[in-house]
């Protein structure tokens, strides 16, 4: 009888970098192999609360470490969550497999033989090279995003950005002939809003740089016909992608956040490609002025919107806000919480994607060929709109005025736009089709994920 495996995932403790990697233990688990995730301890009693995952039908465990920090108001803090997690969790999870090892002795079935953790979390690689177990890196975003980090040292030699990552000239950058250059904008770091949350990217970008050396295989929730040029300059890339409930994974989500199933029949009572599904992640921010702009242009286009408002996606007194809001877009506006993403985007009335253009959310809308409205906001978010406009051409960008306000008027003007384009129509047309062969049989993803359980197994 072959041994069975025990593989240990460790996701990044932020949504759109959990959500993923859940999905990605799903898929392991399905060819029969025991997988245990770590998260902290804030992280798990949110997916255990948003998510009814221990249903019997696959053999994942979940643990939890203290991330060392007190309150929740601290893990708001990106910085303080970074450095503490990379202090702490590294020992916890060192005496995790160590006693993991104890209990089992005399059964190789329950020792851990493979680690899978973020680069985010690249300690835990790190962890893992020190006690002699097989590990390989997990890339959440785009391979486009992770080919221009792992060549920073490139970028800093070609005097294309000095030692703190700041751009020395507004030149396109090129890594390879092959590759749509990058432009100075899109550098995943900057964040000219705040310099020093700018450094503390710059900072985290090099870490990851660092981390990637303790594996030389990187799985990445892409797919190679989307991105080739990218997974062309990064040996061991494994695009796996896209890595969706709707395709692989029996609706297994693994989301943060409990979401608001009443929106799926508000949209079956929608023609199909009418309405407007708005929705920025589980970080964005917006100050009461850009909030009531966006959401005036919302009002004024006159079409269905489905509109998602996390309880702390801006300081506007949204309770005031929509009583008034609500009453006057009653017949054609729903507001929600949180949405169940993948199911309202591949539902045939949604016509668009007001997005803030996280890769999963970018990714998500491929897959099911929605065009997208981009409003990034930070990170790989630039980048991703980059592609999304000037290299896929499956969406346009929104533009802030001179005060960086996206005014009522160019939300309005540019919906108007993606829903008049016959190009980007046909382009999203392409995507979700190219998307759905890489996750078939014989596609190229799927290839990649059974090489991968192989290099498991092995």
């Amino acid at each position: 009888m072959a041994e069975l495996k025990h593989v240990l995932c460790i996701p990044f403790p932020l949504q759109g970098h959990v959500t993923p990697l859940l999905k990605l233990s799903h898929c392991i688990a399905d060819h029969g192999i025991k997988v245990t995730v770590v998260n902290t301890e804030s992280v798990h009693a949110q997916v255990m609360a948003a998510n009814q995952l221990d249903d019997g039908s696959n053999p994942i465990d979940f643990v939890a470490f203290p991330d060392g920090l007190e309150t929740d108001e601290e893990r708001k803090d990106w910085a303080k969550l970074v450095e503490s997690i990379s202090r702490v969790m590294p020992g916890y999870l060192q005496e995790f497999i160590e006693k993991v090892k104890q209990q089992s002795k005399g059964n190789e079935d329950e020792q851990i033989n493979f680690v899978i953790a973020d680069l985010n979390a690249g300690w835990a690689l790190e962890v893992a090279e020190r006690m002699g177990i097989k590990r390989a890196g997990f890339w959440p975003a785009s391979v486009s995003c992770l080919a221009l980090i792992l060549h920073i040292r490139k970028l800093i030699e070609g005097g294309v950005i000095d030692n703190e990552g700041i751009a020395l000239k507004n030149d396109a950058i090129s890594l390879s002939k092959d590759l749509p250059s990058y432009k100075s904008d899109d550098l995943t770091w900057t964040f000219p809003e705040d310099l020093t949350v700018q450094k503390v990217l710059f900072n985290w970008a090099s870490t990851i740089v660092h981390h990637s050396t303790y594996s030389t295989s990187y799985l990445c929730n892409s797919f190679h016909e989307l991105e080739a040029s990218a997974c062309g300059i990064i040996p061991g890339v494994l695009p796996v992608g896209p890595l969706l409930a709707s395709t692989r994974l029996l609706h297994r989500r693994g989301s943060l956040w409990n979401e608001d199933s009443t929106c799926s029949n508000w949209l079956d009572q929608h023609p199909p490609q009418s309405v407007i599904y708005v929705a920025f992640g589980s970080t964005t921010i917006f100050s009461p002025e850009q909030f009531y702009e966006l959401a005036h242009g919302l009002e004024q286009i006159g079409r269905p919107f489905l509109w998602v408002v996390r309880p702390d996606m801006t300081d506007a007194p949204v309770n005031k806000f929509h009583g008034t809001f609500l009453q006057r877009v009653r017949n054609h506006g729903k507001v929600i919480q949180w949405a169940p993403q993948e199911e309202v985007l591949a539902h045939p009335s949604v016509a668009c994607f007001f997005t803030h253009c996280g890769w999963n959310s970018t990714l998500e809308g491929l897959s099911n060929g929605v065009p997208l409205l981009c409003r990034p906001y930070f990170a790989d978010q630039r980048l991703n709109r980059s592609f999304v406009c000037d290299v896929w051409r499956v969406g346009l960008g929104v533009d802030g005025d001179e005060n960086g306000v996206i005014t009522r008027h160019e939300v309005r003007t540019k919906i108007l736009a993606v829903l008049g384009s016959d190009e980007i129509k046909a382009n999203c047309k392409r995507m979700k089709e190219m998307a759905r062969k890489s996750v078939s049989e014989g596609g190229s993803s799927l290839k990649n994920l059974e090489s991968f359980i192989e290099l498991i197994k092995a």
